[in-house]
């Protein structure tokens, strides 16, 4: 598929502009992975990009995606960073792209790919994590062995998408008992070096790290290929994660920021977390102020 030269111009300008946001400071910037809805938030509250579900735009009927569209291209931010490409997050009834397991439809596949990988550069990604846990969770009674092979054909056939979009694809480790397969930044760390794609790199969660028990030194361990951060406070009470305030609420932060430091990351940082722009924006964007100054 060529690419269009007045998409790529108009995605770049505004990543440009998403670059001088009130968020971002040093080498980083900053996001909030939400739905399509939340996007005006994203902007309001000083963030650097937002960071919808791959899932949810490619699904978009043609007209409301070119509103949606047309209201990205207008902001003064972009979708620097989707995620969510192979299925939904909770609460959308979309369609999972199966991508482990038996009677896959390779054609469907790469025909979703092309469908959404334009429409992500389209608002101005330049990211597409690949957590996608029921898309790629192997079913019981499935060869695991197998299983690793069909992801590794299915980023082969992402790569050059992704390329041709000018979009480089983090895999992201997804904590058991959510997933079953590249639960953890050593696993997901073997698989791209076992690939060894050019637009193929990997992520880390910092709720799936911690949930897993991963030690933070994966930072250093994958320094070369890491090229995104999900963040949240793991420690909330009664629900999953929240957003992060106080160095205080978990006894890694320190050790996670400085090896962040330490390996010169530069990139965005997007929250994945209960709560609302509201009530958390101000106290987390301080947070990692306080913690990457």
């Amino acid at each position: 598929m060529n690419f269009s030269r007045r998409v790529f111009l108009a995605a770049s300008a505004g990543a440009a502009l998403a670059g001088r946001a009130a968020a971002g400071f040093g080498n980083y910037i900053f996001g909030v992975v939400a739905p399509t809805r939340d996007f005006d938030k994203s902007a309001e509250f000083g963030f650097d990009y937002h960071e919808p579900s791959v899932c949810e735009v490619a699904n978009m009927a043609d007209a409301d995606y070119q509103r949606f569209k047309d209201h990205v291209l207008s902001s003064r931010i972009r979708c620097r960073r989707l995620n969510f490409f192979t299925s939904p997050p909770a609460g959308f009834d979309l369609p999972v792209i199966r991508v482990v397991g038996p009677n896959l439809d390779q054609p469907g596949i790469r025909g979703y790919l092309e469908k959404s990988l334009t429409r992500c550069r389209e608002l101005g990604a330049e990211i597409v994590v690949w957590g996608s846990a029921a898309s790629r969770k192997v079913p019981d009674g499935f060869s695991r062995e197998k299983a690793w092979a069909q992801i590794q054909d299915f980023l082969r056939m992402a790569d050059p998408v992704a390329r041709a979009h000018h979009i480089r694809i983090a895999i992201e480790p997804i904590r058991s008992p959510s997933c079953n397969i590249l639960t953890t930044g050593a696993e997901v760390l073997k698989m791209q070096q076992e690939l060894n794609l050019p637009n193929v790199k990997m992520m880390i969660d910092y709720y799936q790290m911690r949930s897993m028990n991963e030690n933070p030194d994966i930072l250093w361990t994958a320094r070369k290929e890491i090229i995104h951060i999900h963040f949240a406070n793991p420690n909330l009470s009664g629900t999953s994660s929240a957003w992060p305030k106080d160095p205080n609420e978990d006894p890694e932060y320190a050790h996670f920021f400085g090896l962040l430091k330490k390996i010169g990351y530069a990139g965005g940082i997007s929250i994945e977390a209960k709560g609302t722009y509201q009530e958390s924006s101000a106290g987390s964007l301080a947070f990692f102020k306080h913690e990457l100054s």
